[in-house]
């Protein structure tokens, strides 16, 4: 836990001498990318480094007045100042953290991450009176990002709300790190819902109406990242898997994490440069097994597609209740093989009559409509298909999950099933 505060002084000339008036807003957003003392070690930046360069210019409205000479050019100056003030306030604008705020929060990273991968670092802690998750990554980027890239990206998602995504608070930076402040949300994975480690045989997910309102609340959530939160700019998630989606724990709302994540990281710029001749030896493929699109796989290029390919992997999971990959033991052989979700889903489906029925999560105890699942598992495959062109896109993914939902919300009706969720998604 850690004391947020109101106001961050550093030292920096692009912050205004004089201080603002009763009138000027109160919470002022805090600049994450100044050079504020800590005794985390930071590296030195080049005298060139474009985030020195986000230093200076994110914030030139800061302007100190205090020293006009001219009483009038003096005024005009502060009513300038005042009014890029009051704009930078606007809950529209993205939050920029100050990197002091980020040592104090997690105790100068001392404090016990909330989970650890090669790839990302996260915590949970308070940051400004709220209860967040911050994540840790590293710029990916093969050129420095302009300015005016930056403040749109960020202004773009921070601004997006849909119930389906965890929220982006804001960004600090660090020498080649990047911060991510998410808000926290109550409840856990879809992965540890699905295949609970301390009780494989529970699963808070025992309804089939249950399983059908994630798979819907998912599809929507792609969707408005792929549609109306890009503008048209082709935004992509790029870590959609079981493990990135959060299941609340108050209604099970699937919410997804992560978004903004591979743009402001660079993922995406890293991916396009993989083949291109400047970067002959291309770049390192960061990625969950299972999840990863064939295209993907063999050129690093990842589109809109991929996530398509992810989304339909955890159909099937939620469906079939598997892991997008396992290993089991081949007696013939004597070794452990691995098997993928996609391969039982096809054999199932290949088997006819009762194949899919079986393969169904059991612990949903044949308590769904068959037809249904049946049409679940369709869209699924039709996800992850060998080639791209041949998947749909995420609006008509969305589409048809929500009939299914409504198909199944009327078979639930009919057998007098309750349609209302609020359990406790600890383990048992």
């Amino acid at each position: 836990m850690c004391k947020s505060r109101k106001r961050t002084d550093v030292t920096h000339s692009i912050i205004p001498k004089s201080r603002p008036s009763k009138s000027s807003p109160e919470n002022l957003p805090a600049s994450s990318l100044s050079s504020s003392s800590c005794n985390y070690p930071r590296p030195n930046y080049p005298p060139s480094s474009s985030i020195n360069y986000y230093s200076s210019a994110l914030y030139n409205g800061y302007k100190d007045t205090s020293k006009s000479s001219s009483s009038s050019s003096s005024s005009i100056s502060a009513k300038r100042s005042l009014k890029s003030l009051k704009e930078a306030s606007l809950p529209d604008n993205p939050n920029i953290y100050d990197f002091a705020e980020i040592c104090r929060a997690t105790n100068n990273f001392l404090s016990e991450p909330f989970s650890s991968s090669p790839s990302c670092t996260s915590w949970r802690c308070q940051i400004r009176q709220k209860d967040v998750i911050l994540f840790q990554r590293k710029f990916r980027r093969v050129d420095p990002i302009r300015l005016s890239e930056l403040q749109q990206l960020l202004s773009t998602i921070c601004r997006s709300h849909h119930n389906s995504l965890i929220k982006l608070l804001g960004v600090a930076t660090s020498g080649n790190c990047i911060f991510l402040v998410y808000e926290y949300v109550r409840g856990a994975s879809l992965a540890t819902c699905l295949r609970n480690p301390q009780n494989p045989s529970y699963t808070v997910l025992s309804n089939w109406l249950s399983r059908m309102h994630i798979a819907a609340d998912i599809a929507h959530g792609i969707d408005y990242i792929h549609r109306c939160a890009a503008s048209n700019s082709g935004f992509v998630h790029n870590h959609i898997k079981s493990s990135s989606i959060i299941v609340a724990e108050d209604s099970l709302h699937a919410k997804i994490c992560h978004f903004g994540v591979a743009e402001l990281c660079g993922e995406m710029e890293e991916r396009e440069g993989y083949m291109s001749p400047a970067h002959p030896l291309g770049m390192k493929i960061e990625g969950t097994r299972g999840y990863m699109s064939p295209e993907y796989l063999a050129s690093g290029i990842v589109t809109q597609k991929s996530d398509v390919y992810a989304f339909g992997i955890v159909v099937l999971e939620l469906v079939s209740g598997e892991e997008a990959l396992r290993y089991v033991f081949d007696k013939g052989s004597g070794e452990f093989i691995r098997v993928s979700v996609i391969n039982t889903a096809r054999k199932a489906v290949g088997s006819g009559g009762s194949g899919v029925r079986n393969w169904v999560d059991r612990r949903l105890k044949d308590s769904y409509p068959v037809d249904v699942a049946e049409k679940m598992v369709v869209v699924g495959l039709q996800c992850v298909e060998e080639d791209p062109e041949k998947r749909p896109d995420m609006e008509e993914v969305a589409v048809r999950v929500s009939k299914l939902y409504l198909e199944s919300k009327n078979w639930a009706e009919r057998i007098c099933m309750p349609n209302d969720f609020s359990v406790s998604t600890a383990p048992r």
